[in-house]
């Protein structure tokens, strides 16, 4: 059983319906989502090493990750804050149930497929989740014209209570906060010339 909230249904014009639904529906991910193909090595290195004792199988985190940073960066969504969000929504189970009714990875509940889905998608299915959580997480942040703090309260059902949104960010900015070395170098090389 998870201990995260519940997003709430808050009624959609039609508009906003099929523009997630649409949203939903596309091809399956490509071999990589990484613009850079050695960042993308790097980038898989690290937050495996990170996530190991979470899922200790390392073709499944492979695929994990893989999934993420692809459903996270298609939805405009900084990878490590979704990686951060599940980590509180789920502890990183795929199989996670709320007592609100919240399923899989990003806590999504059953009422989305009505909404903006399928009734036939199955929320415990890794792409699924990832799809619907990072669609919805992207939907309250167009509403809250960037508020992450208030996105996130929308997410979880609490909107206006701190509690939420500070463990999200503490666990991405604690647990998942990446910085490119070729990001880095590259930064450190700019502070270097005259």
């Amino acid at each position: 059983m998870a201990l995260a909230g519940a997003q709430k249904y808050e009624p959609l014009s039609a508009s906003v319906r099929a523009a997630l639904s649409r949203s939903l529906a596309d091809q399956a991910p490509p071999k990589s989502s990484f613009r850079d193909p050695i960042e993308g090595i790097e980038w898989l290195t690290e937050m495996s090493r990170r996530l190991e004792k979470r899922i200790p199988d390392r073709d499944n985190r492979l695929e994990f990750l893989r999934a993420v940073h692809y459903e996270a960066t298609r939805a405009g969504l900084d990878p490590q804050l979704v990686l951060g969000l599940i980590q509180v929504e789920s502890g990183f189970k795929k199989y996670a149930v709320s007592s609100a009714g919240a399923r899989g990875f990003m806590q999504v509940m059953p009422f989305w497929m009505k909404v903006i889905g399928g009734t036939e998608d199955n929320l415990f299915h890794l792409r699924t989740n990832l799809r619907y959580g990072c669609t919805i997480l992207r939907h309250y942040l167009d509403i809250e014209k960037g508020d992450l703090y208030r996105a996130l309260g929308r997410y979880n059902g609490s909107l206006g209570k701190p509690q939420y949104p500070n463990l999200v960010r503490g666990a991405w900015h604690g647990q998942w906060l990446y910085n490119s070395r070729r990001l880095a170098a590259a930064n450190e090389g700019k502070r270097a010339t005259p």
